[in-house]
């Protein structure tokens, strides 16, 4: 953080001061994004404040992200993001953003600091990332049941990381929020037949096989030593 950063102290969680910008140092992950029912996907996003945007007629974006931090102001934690590109219903074409419609996470603190600060449905569930040296598998446990697993080739890098500027759209105590973030997208680009998608059995479960999972992805993208930058963010008008 440079000199210049203005800090924006929100408060504190379990003793411990929220600041913004909110800066990760380092994480893995791998992204993976594939063509679902626009219906489908709309069946899974909650309230009426934000509507899926179709990449096709008939078809929107599913993106599962599986991250790694390894570096974070909130915990060294695993999480899994399963979303899609949204949009403020009503919004123009050009507005192009994500809404994690789950986003489950292995640590407490940080379950806590992402729904009171943010918004996002983050909940604490089992997540490990078992990796060998080619490969590394995410395994999303609910209870004693497998939601599913995934594994992808430890892709290198095809060059320096894009740093690209997003936003995050949730619910905030019931009102619709935006996160605005900048981060590193992985340039290890995996083939689409050599992700391994694997799905179990629970509610997630059964919520993927509404979308045709599993499939094999339109892209996966797989990076390590990532680094990127929470703003805080505001209330929708």
């Amino acid at each position: 953080m440079t000199e210049a950063t203005t800090v924006t102290r929100w408060g504190t969680i379990q003793g411990r001061e929220i600041t913004f910008p909110m800066e990760v140092d380092s994480f893995n992950s791998a992204t993976l994004g594939f063509s679902v029912p626009s219906a489908a996907a709309a069946a899974l996003l909650p309230g009426d404040a934000f509507e899926i945007v179709e990449i096709a007629p008939g078809l929107a974006q599913f993106i599962v992200s599986l991250v790694d931090y390894v570096e974070n102001p909130w915990g060294d934690y695993n999480e899994v993001n399963l979303g899609f590109l949204a949009r403020p219903a009503g919004a123009g074409e050009e507005v192009i953003g994500s809404f994690v419609y789950r986003m489950p996470v292995d640590q407490e603190f940080t379950c806590q600091a992402g729904n009171e600060v943010m918004g996002f449905p983050k909940t604490v569930m089992g997540i490990d990332a078992d990796y060998s040296p080619s490969s590394v598998t995410f395994t999303l446990r609910e209870g004693d049941e497998v939601a599913f697993t995934i594994t992808v080739p430890r892709a290198p890098a095809a060059g320096d990381p894009t740093r690209i500027e997003a936003v995050s759209y949730s619910y905030l105590d019931g009102a619709p929020y935006e996160t605005p973030l900048a981060m590193d997208m992985a340039t290890g680009m995996v083939e689409p037949g050599d992700v391994e998608f694997v799905v179990g059995t629970g509610p997630i479960a059964d919520e993927l096989r509404t979308l045709g999972m599993p499939s094999a992805p339109d892209f996966c993208a797989y990076g390590e030593g990532l680094s990127a930058v929470f703003q805080l963010g505001s209330a929708i008008k």
